[in-house]
Parts: structure tokens; C-alpha cells; sequence
């Protein structure tokens, strides 16, 4: 199953962060922080703006882009995969190589 997200809005997968602290501490799945960053799996066609133009998306197909923590609480599953669906407001920036 695909997803097409409507608008301005951006459809991100979470990268998986480590399960240990700097000093080699295992910490269990409730005690470790969500991560803020992740891939973006497909975007939607842009915002409309109050002219009735729609204005293209600055993040693409394949970035990696930071977010706040409690951005994307629209959470969907999508063949078993938790996936967050957020507005592109919601991105902080795009993390380049």
C-alpha cells in the first residue's frame, strides 16, 4: 500500500536511535527518547496559498530532516510500519551529507 499525503503535508519515517547511553547503558524502550529525526517517504503537492497558487515544498523524497519532539503526533501504520505525518511547518531543516 502506497500513501499520497494532500497538501503541505510530509509523510516521515523515524530513524531508530541507539538503545545505550555514552557510558554503555542499555535503556529500556520507555526511557529512551523518540528521535527528532527521519526520512521523508513521499510529500504532498504543495501549499495553497490565500491567492489560490499552489506553492512547492522545500524537502524532498529521500531527505533527512530534523524535527521537534512532539511534531508529527499524527501517527498511521502503513503495512505494519509507523509512519508520522506531520506539515512541512512542522521541519525544522533538511540534515545535508
Amino acid at each position: 500500500m502506497k500513501i499520497r499525503p494532500l497538501h503541505d503535508r510530509v509523510v516521515v519515517r523515524r530513524k531508530e536511535e541507539e538503545a545505550t547511553t555514552a557510558s554503555g547503558i542499555v535503556l529500556p524502550g520507555s526511557a529512551a527518547e523518540k528521535p527528532n529525526q527521519g526520512e521523508v517517504l513521499a510529500i504532498g503537492t504543495g501549499r495553497i496559498t490565500s491567492t489560490g497558487e499552489v506553492q512547492a515544498l522545500d524537502v524532498q523524497v529521500g531527505d533527512t530532516v530534523l524535527f521537534g519532539q512532539y511534531a508529527g503526533s499524527n501517527t498511521v501504520k502503513v503495512d505494519g510500519e509507523e509512519l508520522l505525518i506531520m506539515n512541512e511547518s512542522d521541519i525544522y531543516g533538511v540534515l545535508e551529507s
